[in-house]
């Protein structure tokens, strides 16, 4: 599944590199937009949930809307 999410707090390659960092060792690839304000997430359903994904990054301290 392939699912983009409105990610606010990331402003620089370090936060780029923390959220896919976070994400990865969930089993989650991960595409940041700086930009755009959002991070595009694809992930197999039956491993991981949405819930799951939004815990990570919030984790880093970002705020998923």
């Amino acid at each position: 599944m392939i699912q983009i999410l409105q990610v606010e707090g990331m402003s620089c390659n370090h936060c780029v590199k923390t959220i896919e960092g976070a994400l990865e060792k969930i089993e989650v690839k991960a595409n940041v937009d700086l930009v755009g304000k959002s991070v595009t997430v694809e992930f197999h359903e039956e491993k991981v949930t949405l819930e799951q994904i939004k815990e990570a990054i919030e984790n880093q301290g970002f705020d998923v809307m």
